[in-house]
């Protein structure tokens, strides 16, 4: 009978810990796609703000053609990626060149520079990185926590016997790292 109280309670113990460690991955794949839906969102921002940006530039610098219909090929391609997080970093990689060779472009038109619908712009999207980068901190932090208990014995067993998908970080450099300092008369 005590043999059979100690089985019990040992069957208990472990029906107890397969629940919580599997509550506790449902909880942070739930974190990972909050995070991701506010990394999307701030994605969507930048995206919304880019063609304003480039019709600026446009007035200025129209013989820059090839840059400024980059900027837009790649804007729609990443409107239109819904790939998984791999494949989105691969695209807004190639995005994040164009935008910086865009502003790079910028700095051979002084009264560009000077525009201050383009440096509204310009501090905007600076705005918009910094908060696409504050997202994707706090995404990789939750996929950080989730692949330490996805990856780790025993939540690694549990894990995969509920079939629980592994989980990438998002790694992109912003477009813009600091506002441009406005100066002169205005």
């Amino acid at each position: 009978m005590e043999a059979q109280s100690i089985v019990v309670g040992v069957i208990i113990l472990v029906v107890i810990f397969v629940i919580t460690t599997y509550n506790y991955l449902v909880r942070l794949c739930n974190h990972i796609d909050d995070a991701w839906s506010n990394i999307d969102t701030e994605l969507k921002r930048r995206y919304e703000l880019i063609p304003n940006l480039v019709a600026t530039v446009k007035a200025y610098a129209s013989h820059e053609r090839d840059t400024l219909e980059q900027v837009i090929r790649l804007r729609n391609d990443c409107v239109a990626d819904n790939g998984s997080v791999q494949h989105q970093e691969g695209t807004e990689k190639q995005f994040v060149g164009a935008v910086t060779k865009l502003l790079a472009v910028a700095e051979a038109y002084p009264d560009l520079k000077a525009d201050m619908n383009f440096l509204a712009m310009q501090k905007e999207l600076s705005n918009t990185e910094d908060r696409i980068q504050a997202a994707r901190r706090f995404y990789n932090g939750n996929v950080r926590d989730y692949k330490s208990r996805y990856e780790s014995f025993p939540g690694n067993l549990i894990a995969k016997f509920f079939k629980f998908a592994p989980r990438d970080f998002f790694n992109v450099d912003p477009a813009v790292r600091v506002v441009p300092s406005i100066e002169g008369d205005f």
